[in-house]
Order: C-alpha cells, then structure tokens, then sequence
C-alpha cells in the first residue's frame, strides 16, 4: 500500500500505479530466484520502502509521473555503477550514521503523522485500525499491520457510496521517462541515496551477520540497478536487497544447512510473482476511493523504522546538531530552486559533519600533554 501511495504522489494515475506495484513484484521475484539459484545464496529482493516514503514526501513535485519515471531511472544507473565501481559503493557505505539516519527519519515522518491525519478525519474508522494495531503488537503478534490494512479497507468500502468495479487481469502500462533536471536531482539522487543507506547495504551486513561473508556484493548491487531499470518504464521505482526478509529467509529458521538456504529465497520470489497478480485489483480498488486509512496503516508500519532512523542519528553526541539539522531540513518539505527538501538535507547534514569534525591538528594538539 506504501508503494500505491508513494506511486500517486508522485503523479501516477492508478493503472500506472497497479503497473508500478506489479512490475516490482514481478522483477524482485525474478531477481531473487534467478541470482539465488546461480550463486546459491539466499538473496531476496524488495522494493525500496524509504524510497516509497520518499515518494510520498515528494508530493505536488515532480510535475509529471513521466519525470519522477526519469528520476527512477537514474536510481537504477547509479545502482548498476555501484556495482560495477567498488569505490563508490564504499563511497555510499560511508555516508555518516547521524545524516542517514536523519535522512530517513525525514523521510518518513510525514508518513509517521497520518494516523494522527487519519483519527482527525475519520474519527471512528482510524481508530478501529490503531486499535486494532496496538492489540496485536502487544501480543507481539506478527499480523499487526495486516490485520490493520484488512480493517483500513473495510472502513473504506463502508465510506464510500458505490465501491469502484476491479479490474482483475494484470497489465503493465509503458511510460515514456522525460528527463528533468530538477526532478532528477531532488528525487533520483535522494531515491539511490536512502535506497543504498536504508537497504541495500543493512541487507548485505545482516546476511554477513548470518554467516554468509563471501557474497558477490557487485553482482547483487549491479542485479538490483537492473531491475530498477527495467521496472522503471513500467512505473516501478526501486528494486533492491531485503534488509527484513534476510533475517529470516537467510536465518537457521530456513534450513539447518546454510548451503541450503537459498531454496528459501527462491521460494519467496515466486511469492512474489504470484503477489503480483493481485496487484491490478488491489490498486484499482485503493486509487477509487480516499487513501487516509491506507495511508495511515503505512504510517503505523514505519514507526518502528522512523525510531530506528531517529535512535541512530542522535546516538554520537557530537554530531546531535548535525542530525537534528538534517531531519529538520528533509522534515520541512522546502525545495529552493525546485529541487526536493531530501537533497537538501543530504547536503546540510553532510556539510555539518564535516564542520563538527575536529581537524586532524586539533585532535593532535587536543591529546598532547600540557606543560
């Protein structure tokens, strides 16, 4: 439903929305049975769920969905050559912790407000779904958000008049990417930043947490461009490696035998491909009638990823001012010169790391003894 909502937000009618959704169902199941089985590692792949909340964010701001299509692209080139280029994948991996976390707290915040959004506007509804969500949780159960997103619909089909006709047969629908200057900054740029920082490289350290070290991390990097690429003329925003699904998919939970574990990965590709076809009538269904209550589940799902996002970038007490910044920046929605407040707040926060940093003479003449 993130994916739906960054998609419209973005200026996507709802067949190219469902295109969108169906398209990343369809190239991250291929992906993940195709380099699973031919490296025999368990390697799953997602859409990008902080570049979805970076959709969101943008709203009102790529001026057509055929700009923001141009803006995925360029997330799947920068993907493919940081596969291709081991120093700037290294490069990424070095984005510090206060600004990337601030980034993708930013990010997300908007997305974090809707339920309070939502309670506002449909009082009894809204707090059906949180209730519902909060009751689960605390049992610590793991239906807590799709138990929510089944109350969020029901209250929707009650609140409209006449529920929209599904469709039901899947279709892709091409768009044509026009290549804007100021889309391709304040979107692209940002959409491969929080993809790598926020996914693609957590995904690589918890699969190396879980014993698989000698993974072939430029055929993955470069594997997740392609897909980008090709998903993009169809609507489809970002492909990348599973950070969440590793932990389990790569986990003793999969198999005893770590050799074996990979058939755990195929099998949740062709998930994948099977989610897909449900796709067309999902998004036919939420782009006809109003999305707060989608929205708002959303919301209640990235909570948890919105306080990661927050508990990491104030962790170094020297850099606080740093990360506040940044999320402040990235939270305000500003856009000087038509580029988005994500960009903008990449720059500010790095530029403030860098200010915050003590010289390499300071630190020497910090550690001498004094006479």
């Amino acid at each position: 439903m993130l994916v739906l909502a960054g998609l419209s937000a973005v200026g996507a009618t709802p067949a190219q929305a469902a295109s969108g959704l169906l398209v990343l169902c369809l190239v991250q199941g291929a992906l993940a049975c195709l380099l699973s089985w031919r490296t025999r590692r368990p390697l799953s792949f997602v859409w990008s769920t902080p570049g979805a909340a970076l959709l969101v964010a943008a709203q009102g701001r790529t001026g057509s969905f055929a700009a923001a299509v141009g803006a995925f692209a360029l997330c799947g080139l920068l993907l493919v050559v940081t596969g291709c280029w081991p120093r700037l994948a290294a490069l990424v991996r070095r984005v510090p912790v206060p600004v990337s976390g601030a980034l993708l707290a930013g990010v997300l915040l908007p997305l974090c407000l809707a339920p309070v959004d939502a309670v506002r506007e449909q009082p009894l509804a809204a707090l059906a779904v949180v209730a519902v969500w909060l009751l689960l949780r605390r049992t610590g159960s793991g239906w807590a958000v799709p138990a929510a997103m089944l109350v969020a619909l029901a209250g929707t089909a009650l609140s409209v008049q006449t529920a929209p006709a599904p469709e039901w047969l899947p279709r892709l629908v091409p768009v044509l990417p026009a290549l804007d200057p100021f889309v391709l900054v304040s979107l692209g740029v940002p959409l491969y930043v929080v993809t790598m920082a926020g996914q693609n490289v957590p995904g690589l350290a918890v699969l190396h947490t879980l014993g698989h070290r000698d993974l072939p991390v430029g055929r993955v990097l470069a594997g997740s461009g392609v897909g980008t690429l090709l998903a993009a003329p169809f609507g489809g925003h970002a492909v990348n490696l599973s950070a969440l699904a590793a932990g389990i998919i790569a986990g003793p939970g999969a198999a005893r035998d770590p050799g074996r574990r990979w058939i755990a990965a195929v099998g949740g590709g062709a998930a994948y491909l099977l989610l897909g076809l449900l796709a067309t009538p999902v998004a036919g269904f939420v782009g006809g009638t109003s999305p707060v209550l989608v929205e708002a589940v959303a919301g209640l799902a990235l909570l948890d990823s919105f306080a990661g996002g927050l508990v990491s970038a104030l962790e170094q007490p020297q850099q606080r001012l740093t990360a506040a910044a940044t999320f402040a920046v990235v939270a305000s929605g500003v856009s000087p010169a038509g580029v988005g407040s994500a960009f903008w707040g990449l720059l500010a926060g790095l530029g403030l790391f860098a200010l915050a940093r003590p010289s390499r003479r300071g630190r020497h003449l910090g550690a001498a003894p004094v006479p």
